[in-house]
């Protein structure tokens, strides 16, 4: 999922306009959000960091870095740099909005394995020092304009168990990683370690396993040729668990199960080399702890193409406004003028736009709602806080992305942050 980098010339994208306010929590639906007249997507700060906590807790040993394309919000950013996470960026862009939070610049990396001469070039006169790869042309490139920099290599996964596998743009196969890290040290660059990806929201423990599997068989390969990295990536993958699947049932991905079987494999890892631990979480620290006020456009009820009756329900935000995701899985709705929903009715979910795959699962699976909804009903789709802000695009047909509010609970001490 990791965006293109900005070319030589081209705009730089500006940050998201935010605005920091005390406030309920996203998803308890009371007091001032339940008033909110306005679309938007708002971001809990505390929820957030009480995940970031979580995650160190579950993994202490392992240094975090917050895969920034996930949330490229300036308060979601700095409120994990306060908190001490690092950052995976995969642009020079992401890497200018990473470092203006305050973090050293050896807290961030360039994760992405496609980059142009320049974008090497600018990130190391940005002060980066390490930078995934998955070939030897791009290891030729960082040797030429990042001389003495750390690379790690990026193998390849099958993606297996994830709702996106990621497993065809990116990655090495164990003996091309050993060829690209020998080929790395031999032009100057110091062969620093190996990283993986399991697929974004990899809903399986087995995925885990046979990453760790192939981690495993290739830092053997490696410290044979006398190589030894000094740490492993992780890679992203963590599941959020708030999601429903295209039919609107909850997803329940084994998160204990993954991180014991984290743990395992970190522990036979290190018992191959000395190498410490990075991890790049994005959805799972962000998607649980932000939510979309819209509003119904449209409920309708007509006869398709194949002769069946259909309702469906038009929202205000879909897919090129904030709902990116929703070929893969629906999110949890909650509509507050109506808390007892009365009879409900199956309906295909859609945003406004004139596009076809602006729609839940393509169009094809509906989920229940209130059949009372009427135009301008507020509706608040949880669980949203992952590429909401990513994925938007400028205006497409004048629907302009959602204007981003962070909150903090009213006991957390620092609530009032500017």
């Amino acid at each position: 999922m990791n965006a293109a980098p900005k070319e030589r010339g081209e705009p730089r994208a500006q940050p998201h306009r935010t605005r920091t306010r005390p406030t309920a929590l996203p998803g308890t639906l009371t007091g001032e959000l339940t008033a909110a007249t306005t679309d938007r997507i708002i971001y809990n700060l505390t929820g957030i960091e009480h995940q970031y906590d979580s995650l160190r807790a579950e993994l202490p040993a392992t240094d975090i870095r917050f895969a920034l394309k996930a949330c490229p919000v300036d308060d979601v950013l700095h409120c994990l740099a306060a908190r001490g996470a690092g950052f995976d960026a995969a642009s020079p862009a992401e890497i200018e909005q990473a470092l203006r939070t305050g973090v050293d610049p050896d807290r961030v990396h360039y994760g992405n394995t496609i980059k142009s001469d320049h974008d090497i070039a600018e990130a190391h006169r940005q002060g980066i020092r390490t930078f995934a790869t998955d070939s030897v042309e791009d290891v030729t490139a960082i040797a030429r304009h990042a001389p003495g920099a750390r690379v790690f290599c990026r193998l390849a996964t099958s993606g297996e168990g994830a709702l996106w596998g990621l497993n065809r743009k990116f990655g090495c196969a164990p003996e091309d990683a050993v060829r690209i890290l020998d080929t790395a040290r031999a032009a100057g660059l110091t062969p620093a370690g190996l990283s993986v990806h399991v697929g974004s929201q990899q809903m399986t423990a087995e995925g885990w396993q046979a990453a760790l599997d192939l981690l495993a068989e290739t830092l053997t390969a490696l410290t044979g040729r006398g190589i030894v990295p000094d740490h492993i990536n992780l890679g992203g993958g963590l599941p959020a668990l708030g999601y429903r699947d295209r039919h609107g049932n909850p997803l329940d991905p084994p998160l204990d199960k993954i991180f014991a079987v984290l743990r395992e494999g970190m522990d036979r890892l290190r018992a191959l080399a000395p190498v410490t631990f990075v991890m790049e979480p994005g959805r799972h620290l962000v998607a649980d702890h932000g939510a979309v006020r819209a509003h119904v456009a449209r409920l309708t009820h007509r006869r398709g193409p194949d002769g069946e009756d259909a309702h469906w329900l038009y929202l205000s935000c879909g897919k090129f406004n904030g709902l990116y995701e929703m070929d893969q899985l629906t999110h949890h709705m909650v509509f507050p003028g109506r808390p007892d929903p009365g009879e409900t009715v199956p309906a295909i979910v859609a945003g406004p736009t004139c596009d076809s795959d602006d729609a839940y699962g393509a169009g094809l699976h509906p989920v229940r709602i209130p059949r009372t909804l009427a135009s301008g009903d507020p509706v608040w789709i949880l669980s949203a806080g992952a590429y909401a802000t990513s994925y938007t695009t400028g205006g497409f047909n004048g629907f302009g992305p959602l204007p981003c509010v962070c909150v903090r609970a009213h006991n957390s001490p620092d609530h009032e942050r500017p």
